[in-house]
């Protein structure tokens, strides 16, 4: 059976941001000083966030050179800029020099990332965090549908602060229109969603309705979880994070990103490659939603690999969207399920296109040299 990255194309970026909530992913994996977490690349947005916890070591793997050489940009900006230069830089503010400032930040990338940048002047000035297949998605969406249904003042009402119980009121009163559930199925239908945004491949295990799952989904955002203060869904809507930064772009959490980009090894291959090549044993995972895109037996396959490199006790995060997946249903007595925390954690989970947020830790006695520090 061919693998994902044989199917679907990796040679732009298609996420020019994490569309997980980093806060959940590090209550979850809660990696303390000195253990050692293996994440999925992405943009990097999660691997800065268990950063901030100040691991041993985050290696960040991805299958996509141009998402590594996106890991590499921000990277290179934390580093080198102060915190307002990078929010500017990156596109979180507005700025006027980003070319100059990329010309200053180039010769600390790597030559692949390097050749990549120097290719994509347009992206630097326009923002790196807004040129992403998805994101222009959501552009797509926000300059071109949302108008349809929605004004811009009614944009607005939705994203002030509120109570619970009047941002409910508004959505069933004003918000959730004919027209509205109308559009949200066009555009967020299957085959919109994997040409315009994803890839058609990673919609190869997913039965039933797209839209609707993620309709319900969209309710429960916007109905039970604050929505001024959600990053997502601001982004979405407006087209900035203004006024809701992820949590790596937060102040708080800056000074301790940049003193350990020291602890980040990317690696641009699977995650599993890079358990094989790393030579370590790791207490920590954040593998995203790569299962959505597996047969259940590749996942089975993909969740045993990774259990070889994993000491016992290891927590293991990870998202299903449409496919349901879980490695502790694929390998029953290898991992077991957190389910009381994990179940916390996705009611408060931001990023609402998600069906399910799963938290499985290795358990004992299958002949896993878990213990071991080498």
């Amino acid at each position: 059976m061919a693998r994902i990255e044989e199917r679907a194309s990796f040679d732009a970026i298609r996420y020019a941001n994490c569309w997980e909530d980093a806060e959940v992913l590090v209550e979850a994996l809660a990696p303390a000083e000195g253990q050692r977490v293996l994440s999925i690349a992405s943009a990097g947005d999660n691997a800065f966030s268990l950063l901030s916890c100040a691991p041993e070591v985050v290696v960040a793997a991805d299958l996509s050179g141009a998402q590594i050489a996106a890991v590499e940009l921000r990277v290179a900006a934390f580093r080198s800029l102060e915190y307002e230069e990078m929010l500017g830089f990156l596109g979180f503010r507005p700025a006027s020099s980003r070319a100059a400032v990329y010309r200053a930040l180039r010769l600390e990338l790597s030559s692949a990332a390097r050749a990549f940048w120097d290719a994509r002047g347009e992206g630097i000035e326009q923002g790196v965090i807004h040129i992403g297949k998805f994101e222009h998605y959501f552009s797509i969406f926000r300059r071109f549908i949302l108008p349809l249904v929605h004004r811009r003042r009614t944009v607005r009402v939705l994203l002030e602060e509120r109570t619970l119980e009047e941002q409910e009121r508004f959505y069933d009163e004003q918000w959730d229109t004919l027209p509205w559930r109308w559009m949200f199925r066009i555009f967020f239908s299957r085959t919109l969603m994997g040409r315009l945004g994803r890839d058609p491949e990673f919609f190869r295990y997913v039965e039933g309705t797209v839209a609707e799952r993620i309709l319900s989904r969209t309710r429960y955002a916007l109905t039970a979880l604050p929505v001024h203060s959600n990053p997502y869904v601001r982004y979405i809507l407006t087209g900035s994070f203004q006024g809701a930064l992820p949590h790596y772009a937060r102040r708080q959490v800056y000074g301790a990103i940049r003193s350990n980009l020291g602890a980040l090894r990317l690696i641009h291959g699977s995650v599993n490659e890079a358990a094989r090549h790393s030579d370590l044993r790791f207490d920590a995972f954040n593998l995203s939603d790569i299962f959505e895109y597996m047969a259940p037996e590749e996942a089975r396959a993909c969740g045993a690999d990774l259990a070889e490199h994993a000491r016992t006790g290891a927590r293991f995060a990870y998202w299903n969207m449409l496919a349901p997946r879980r490695l502790s249903a694929l390998l029953p007595g290898t991992f077991h399920r957190d389910d009381e925390l994990a179940d916390r954690l996705f009611k408060r989970d931001r990023a609402f296109f998600y069906s399910a947020f799963h938290l499985d830790r290795l358990g004992t006695g299958n002949g896993v040299a878990g213990e071991s520090r080498a």
